[in-house]
């Protein structure tokens, strides 16, 4: 009998164990967030995950910057993730279409700069001056969102522009103005203000004619569903909207 009490006692123990280990992983607030964003949301939602942490203690928020059109395809091939931002509603929809997300809700918009070196070697004042062939000209892909609008506001100038190289993200393309590898690049004005002093950012008119609307949206196979929607709501809260705002996102 004291044999069989003690087996029954080390039962009991094993399963209060097991039973406070469940509950333990079934706090809120635990697991992680994965989120796919626009490479030029890098400062912006950084600090956003980091709040996110800290409300909820244990939950973890992971990011993949890059170009929303590379986010997309990878999405679309079957890449986890919680959460997607894109910079521009075109990338947004090639997963909306493939039936990976509901509608998604516009969270901020953003509009080009020319970005130029501190110093501006080439004397660059105006759109016009990336038409010049001795003036070094970074450039977005065409098919990632900065690239879009660079096209279309080069479009809405009449002018056409030689680029000496197309990057695959907005970050590298301003990379090369702060490398001084080119004269200039047009960029987010997002980007410029997050350049830390780097680059001098100038405005243009066109610019006005092409603005990238984010939307963002919670995938419908997302891991952690909960958190997922926790940080869409940060983000499109008052205090999503104010570090948005600061890193110079337009906000409504």
């Amino acid at each position: 009998m004291p044999a069989k009490r003690s087996i029954v006692v080390m039962l009991l123990g094993a399963l209060t164990l097991l039973a406070g280990g469940c509950g333990s992983g079934a706090e809120a607030g635990k697991g992680t967030v994965t989120v796919f964003a626009a490479a030029s949301l890098t400062g912006a939602f950084t600090e956003l995950g980091q709040a996110y942490e800290r409300a909820r203690p244990g939950t973890r928020v992971r990011f993949n910057f890059g170009s929303s059109a590379t986010l997309a395809q990878q999405l679309v091939q079957g890449a986890p993730a919680d959460v997607f931002a894109a910079a521009s509603p075109a990338t947004m929809k090639t997963v909306t279409d493939a039936g990976l997300a509901g509608p998604a809700a516009v969270f901020a918009r953003n509009k080009l700069r020319i970005a130029v070196p501190k110093d501006n070697p080439a004397g660059v004042d105006s759109l016009a001056d990336l038409a010049d062939p001795k003036v070094k000209v970074a450039l977005c892909a065409e098919q990632v969102p900065c690239g879009a609008a660079a096209v279309k506001a080069l479009a809405a100038a009449g002018l056409k522009v030689k680029p000496v190289t197309l990057e695959q993200d907005v970050k590298a393309t301003l990379a090369k103005v702060e490398l001084g590898e080119v004269d200039a690049a047009l960029v987010y004005q997002t980007d410029v203000l997050a350049s830390g002093g780097k680059v001098a950012g100038l405005s243009f008119p066109e610019a006005d004619q092409a603005v990238n609307d984010y939307p963002i949206v919670v995938l419908t196979r997302a891991p952690d569903a909960e958190g997922a929607r926790g940080f869409v709501e940060l983000v499109r809260s008052a205090q999503g909207q104010a570090v948005l705002a600061k890193a110079g996102f337009q906000t409504s």
